[in-house]
């Protein structure tokens, strides 16, 4: 890790305002920083890290967000805006609407049961609010399980450790394949953080490409195996 002093005067620091992401997106954010080693410091809502460490910084927000977002857009508590009164909405329909904020990228904030938006998106939330209340609106996800078949982090582990120790084992192959076809990167196993989920589908993926392989040898099943075994071994 980049030693450095964020209380030195001299040190170029860049600020990263997540004020508007969710308690488990910055839980998300917090273990990656920590997984890469990236320097940094908190000061309430903000992130901050040495100017050297920005680019690298930048790339985790892009793939962070290819994972977890899209990401709110806050507008500011200083900012004018157009309010829209929503205290006789059900609260599902509020987190629809909050869903559908997120996913056209428009500036808003919560207070309590109003929510303002930025003064140039009226015309958009007009129209989100109108499907909303038409029931046309539905946003993207809002169909689909919340998470992965509830066998799915065990069978992985079984069917992985058996390639493992035996990359020929038809069983271990048509158990890893046939799990592998119900797996959604957008739905997590049980307790595992979606960042995580991510990086055991890439396994998933890896060993599954290795299998359908006519060029593949027995130590690429078994390395791809192994990878696979040890990323969901602390979650069985």
């Amino acid at each position: 890790m980049l030693d450095w002093n964020p209380n030195d005067p001299d040190t170029v620091k860049v600020h990263y305002d997540v004020s508007a992401w969710s308690i488990d997106q910055r839980a998300e954010l917090s273990e990656a920083l920590a997984e890469e080693d990236l320097a940094h410091v908190w000061e309430d809502d903000e992130l901050i890290v040495p100017e050297a460490l920005e680019a690298d910084v930048d790339l985790l927000f892009e793939r962070l967000e290819a994972v977890l977002g899209p990401f709110a857009v806050r507008l500011g508590p200083d900012e004018a805006g157009v309010e829209f009164g929503l205290d006789e909405w059900p609260a599902g329909d509020r987190s629809t609407l909050t869903q559908a904020l997120i996913e056209a990228e428009v500036p808003h904030r919560w207070d309590g049961t109003t929510v303002i938006v930025a003064a140039d998106a009226e015309a958009t939330v007009d129209d989100l609010l109108d499907g909303i209340e038409q029931g046309t609106l539905v946003v993207a996800g809002g169909d689909q399980e919340a998470v992965a078949p509830e066998d799915a982090l065990s069978t992985l582990f079984s069917s992985a450790d058996r390639l493992a120790k035996d990359p020929d084992d038809d069983g271990g192959r048509e158990q890893l394949l046939d799990m592998a076809g119900q797996l959604d990167r957008n739905r997590p196993a049980y307790g595992i953080s979606a960042a995580t989920w991510s990086r055991c589908m890439d396994a998933v993926d890896a060993l599954v490409a290795v299998l359908d392989s006519p060029e593949t040898s027995s130590s690429d099943v078994i390395g791809a195996a192994q990878d696979l075994r040890s990323r969901v071994r602390q979650y069985v």
